[in-house]
């Protein structure tokens, strides 16, 4: 017990320090930390990235190595986002009273230990056939590194909800929304990054480095991660940020009265578990995560295995997936502000209907450099849903009281998709060939259209 009450004391939220009095102290300190904070959580997110998409670009090579079926990869990649999207939620909910300052750097630390022993066990587990609890005989390596592989998955999971507290307290309202939506390029930042290194250390060095290189690096960056970031402006003795950037600033959400008198709970049932159009929202983002983890996953092998090029050729060309897919990311949010007043149904039609339309197109397209051009499309049109889907939309449709719950809601629904991308691509293949595969891809984006059609009508209704 002494053990456990050490670590919560060690990651508990820290006290707030004694407040500033001198404004240009108070200046110095906000400038000193805004910048650092932003940066050191940005490209933390990147290393992230690099040790949990390193495994696409191993698949291939995975399966002529250790001998797995299309079905067995994808329960294998499913192992990660089974216990992310329990964890998303869960760590959403304990990381507004812990240290981002030491969660973080602790998240990466045992995510790269993961992958470390992923590979470990790879070379020194000799694959034999078992069966648990009466289901079919599968390879106990299998088991052993779906098991590590979602280790790594929960302390993943960790990785967003500091950040999106670190956002919430060091940006004011002004401007979280545009410094949200460039730290969310993170994302395929890290994962354009990920598979550039992947597909180079796969060709030179076996599958084994595409796992352990980006752990060696992650383990040393969590020094630079600790040293560069701070919990609440409280915990440094600095005003609020809304105080301090705007002190006439008013809550944009002035507010649904009953909010002053219900308990937590209470908004938690009314605005999440009540409201149709989050449900609404969080089924939409299942099938967006179908797609968005469907084609990051599965398109290298779709490439080598039907378009005959090589895996670091097919690499290369993935890579334009993410790199690209920035302009969805960084432009659905500008472009529903811009164009359409703030509505966000009308850019997830669109982009969703561009979606299927590019998938069927990457399909039938036989001219090379065209891959290219309907990859990058895939990537914008997937990541500007992806985006506004189980964020923008899921706040503006709730309650901010609730808005950290309501997008971990949501996202828990978008790891549910990713858990059946992974799982339901590969037995496509098996099943019904790659044909399969991406008509498994193309209706799921228009079922998530429909559901957008839906939300769009109550909308304008309203």
């Amino acid at each position: 017990m002494d053990i456990i009450n050490k670590l919560k004391n060690f990651y508990a939220e820290p006290a707030k320090a004694e407040p500033l009095k001198n404004s240009e102290q108070i200046d110095k300190t906000y400038a000193k930390w805004r910048m650092r904070i932003f940066l050191a959580m940005f490209f933390g997110y990147i290393v992230f990235y690099m040790c949990r998409k390193n495994i696409s670009v191993a698949l291939p090579a995975m399966q002529d190595s250790l001998g797995f079926s299309n079905t067995e990869l994808g329960l294998l990649g499913s192992s990660l986002y089974l216990t992310y999207a329990a964890g998303k939620f869960i760590n959403g909910i304990i990381a507004d009273n812990t240290n981002a300052k030491r969660v973080l750097p602790t998240a990466l630390f045992i995510s790269a230990l993961a992958n470390i022993l992923f590979v470990l066990f790879a070379h020194f587990v000799t694959p034999g056939k078992i069966s648990i609890f009466g289901l079919p005989p599968v390879s106990l390596l299998l088991w052993l590194l779906a098991f590590f592989w979602g280790i790594n998955g929960w302390f993943q999971s960790m990785g967003f909800p500091p950040i999106a507290k670190n956002l919430s307290y060091w940006f004011s309202n002004k401007e979280r929304g545009f410094k949200w939506s460039l730290w969310s390029s993170s994302h395929e930042i890290g994962t354009y990054l990920s598979v550039v290194l992947s597909g180079y250390l796969i060709t030179r060095y076996g599958w084994e480095s595409v796992f352990y290189v980006p752990a060696i690096f992650a383990i040393i960056f969590c020094y630079f991660f600790y040293k560069n970031l701070q919990d609440k402006p409280s915990s440094l003795g600095l005003p609020d940020i809304e105080k301090y950037k705007d002190p006439s600033f008013v809550e944009a959400e002035d507010k649904k009265q009953d909010e002053d008198v219900l308990s937590y709970s209470d908004i938690f049932r009314k605005y999440i578990i009540k409201n149709p159009v989050v449900w609404l929202l969080a089924f939409a983002y299942i099938f967006v995560y179908v797609v968005r983890y469907g084609t990051i996953d599965w398109l290298i092998m779709y490439l080598v295995e039907i378009k005959h090029y090589s895996i670091s050729s097919s690499a290369y060309r993935l890579s334009f997936l993410p790199l690209v897919g920035v302009l969805g990311t960084v432009g659905a949010g500008y472009v529903s502000d811009k164009f359409f007043n703030g509505k966000r149904a009308p850019v997830n039609i669109i982009c969703l209907s561009l979606l299927a339309f590019c998938i069927y197109m990457f399909k039938i397209n036989t001219i090379s450099i065209l891959d290219y051009v309907y990859i990058s499309a895939i990537g914008v049109f997937t990541c500007g849903p992806q985006v506004l889907i189980g964020g923008l939309s899921a706040v503006e449709s709730s309650s901010k009281k609730v808005a950290s719950a309501v997008t971990g809601f949501c996202g828990m629904f978008g790891y549910v998709g990713a858990i059946l991308s992974g799982v339901g691509t590969g037995f496509m293949i098996d099943k019904f060939s790659w044909n399969g595969a991406i008509a498994f891809w193309i209706v799921s984006a228009l079922i998530s259209l429909g559901i957008c059609v839906i939300l769009l009508k109550k909308e304008l209704r309203k």
